[in-house]
């Protein structure tokens, strides 16, 4: 009658058994009400701590906006002060320049 025991042999039939005890007491265990307690302390922690990296996130990216601003004000002076310059050389004659005199 028990044959199937025998072709499957009783040690694995041993630890499927074990499983499903330990599957059952495992789940009674994890929908106790201390574990419930557990979850919801855990949930908690991990939301502080969320928050708080949520405020680090948001200086460091205020701070790397301001960085962004200030670089792109350095560079349009520094355009502007190129520009300047450039304009001002234009401005001054070469003494290679020629005068209206011409030898021939």
């Amino acid at each position: 009658m028990f044959d199937f025991v025998e072709k499957i042999g009783g040690k694995k039939l041993g630890f499927f058994a074990a499983g499903v005890l330990f599957g059952t007491a495992g789940v009674k265990l994890l929908s106790s009400r201390d574990a419930k307690k557990c979850y919801t302390n855990c949930t908690a922690a991990v939301l502080r701590a969320k928050d708080c990296v949520m405020k680090t996130v948001t200086t460091v990216q205020e701070n790397a906006e301001d960085i962004y601003a200030e670089a792109q004000q350095m560079n349009e002076d520094r355009a502007a002060k190129e520009t300047e310059t450039v304009c001002e050389d234009e401005m001054v004659p070469d003494d290679n320049t020629f005068q209206g005199s011409a030898e021939i």
